[in-house]
């Protein structure tokens, strides 16, 4: 009677083991969709201005995605607590593909501003309410291997991205990098709806209706001033400290609110939770050095040793490798040992030693070195990125786990935004600052550091640009590296809780 028990049990297992595994695949396609999207578009661009015009207009493809997934973040993180993490992740699967299919309909720049709006609302769904799904089928002592994988593929997607765009963009049309999303997304949405039982639902629901609207005016004023501050508008302009101005607005009616709402979309309990603090900072910390830097390596790789965009794309795979590599090892080391606290602490340093190390690039060191020393970052940044999600989901209430993950990856992306704007503001500064030293009054450069047209200066004078440029590229490096140390110093007082074992 026993042994038939034992083989009933068994038999039962086995579907169940596979219908996880089944999900967790349909989870990591979805991360895939997410990552993907913020990568591929970049090297269309270019082909997309050509068709439409608009060229004004060209820094909104990227913001309107930027801006509406970055409000869309907290809010999904706190529904998906509300009604349960399946719904809100099939909707927002939803709504990424019918932007993604009018996006690649769009006649005209306005029409394609307004559809990556609309697959921004539903891309800000993908990747918070999927890492939510790992935690609510996954327990914290063996979600670190899952969590690596995910990292990884976040990774993988960042080198996917260029290459795939730029031969679809060379060999079919810029309109596929959007429908390539179609049958993708909605293989997931069928083995989402399936195997994914979502049990986290309650019955009376109070919503925070004006704290969204304060959320909303926040992210809308604090993202435009980052992402158009020093390019669109310069920054003595009033009209753009004015849209700081009705942000910060919005931030201060946000943090009153939440200390009233019955459901507070992100509740103020949160920050006294040491770990919650402590990985929010780190993330806002490590977006801001990772994004505001890393962004010109592509540059660099352009400009100075003349790569074409999809060389550089793959230039850049010892970085992408060296995420892939180490946040899988983390998440199998965490997953057997039940330990993360060490690995925060040496990402954080690794990312330090390789983003001081780029600053000593010249413009004649070999390849080799570039590949070296973004390896050290990639591996240091693929030990603290998951592992502070992880973190995060182990150490807050499982009725906040939505909120809590959203949190994290809101305050890295607002991180990231603000490194952009901060780190590009200190380049250009240096630039021209060097540029008026080495180059006489009057000489035309070029507008926009086309790589194109620096190529084709007199030599002087080009001899003379690099110089500046490589000036301006160490500087942004020294601050990054900077920033980085201040995350080592945090990670220190991270504390180590044992990793819960059930769901």
């Amino acid at each position: 009677m026993e042994s038939k028990t034992l083989i009933h049990q068994s038999v039962k297992q086995q579907p169940q083991t596979q219908s996880v595994g089944l999900l967790i695949a349909a989870l990591m396609l979805v991360m895939l969709l997410s990552a993907l999207d913020q990568t591929i578009v970049s090297t269309a661009l270019p082909t997309i201005v050509g068709e439409f015009g608009g060229l004004d207009k060209l820094t909104w493809i990227v913001t309107a995605y930027t801006l509406s997934s970055t409000i869309a973040v907290p809010l999904y993180g706190k529904f998906g607590d509300l009604f349960g993490r399946k719904k809100m992740l099939q909707i927002s699967i939803v709504l990424f593909l019918i932007g993604s299919m009018l996006c690649g309909l769009a006649q005209n720049m306005t029409q394609l501003i307004w559809t990556r709006a609309l697959q921004g609302l539903g891309g800000g769904g993908l990747m918070v309410v999927t890492m939510a799904a790992v935690a609510d089928i996954i327990s914290p002592a063996e979600r670190g291997r899952y969590q690596g994988l995910f990292g990884g593929v976040f990774g993988l997607a960042t080198i996917l991205g260029p290459l795939i765009g730029g031969f679809m963009v060379e060999h079919m049309s810029w309109r596929w990098i959007f429908y390539i999303n179609l049958p993708l997304g909605l293989l997931s949405l069928i083995i989402i709806g399936v195997v994914f039982k979502s049990a986290n639902k309650r019955n009376e629901h109070e919503i925070d209706i004006l704290g969204a609207v304060y959320l909303t005016m926040a992210l809308v004023g604090i993202t435009l001033f980052t992402s158009e501050g020093g390019s669109v508008h310069a920054w003595s302009d009033p009209q753009l400290w004015c849209i700081l101005a009705f942000g910060l607005v919005g931030l201060i009616g946000f943090i009153y609110e939440e200390r009233l709402a019955i459901e507070p979309i992100l509740p103020l309990s949160l920050f006294r939770n040491r770990s919650f603090s402590l990985c929010s900072l780190m993330g806002f910390i490590v977006g801001m050095s990772l994004f505001g830097s890393v962004t010109f390596l592509p540059l660099y790789l352009q400009v100075v040793k003349e790569a074409t965009p999809t060389q550089a794309g793959l230039q850049l795979i010892p970085l992408m490798g060296g995420l892939l590599l180490t946040s899988i090892f983390s998440g199998r080391v965490i997953s057997k040992t039940g330990r993360y606290r060490l690995f925060p602490i040496m990402g954080t340093l690794l990312a330090s030693i390789g983003l001081g190390l780029l600053t000593t690039i010249t413009l004649t060191s070999p390849i080799w070195h570039l590949y070296l020393f973004t390896g050290l970052l990639g591996m240091g940044l693929g030990m603290v990125m998951q592992v502070l999600v992880l973190v995060v989901q182990n150490t807050v209430e499982v009725r906040m786990l939505g909120v809590a993950t959203s949190a994290i990856t809101l305050f890295r992306s607002i991180g990231g935004s603000i490194g952009v704007a901060l780190f590009g503001a200190i380049f250009t500064q240096v630039l021209q600052s060097s540029l008026m030293q080495r180059i006489a009054e009057g000489t035309e450069l070029p507008h926009g550091m086309n790589p194109v047209a620096i190529h084709h200066l007199p030599s002087e004078i080009k001899e003379a640009y690099l110089q500046s440029f490589g000036q301006g590229i160490h500087a942004a490096f020294l601050l990054g590296g900077c920033m980085m140390l201040s995350a080592f110093a945090l990670s220190w007082f991270l504390k180590e809780v044992p990793l819960k074992k059930s769901v």
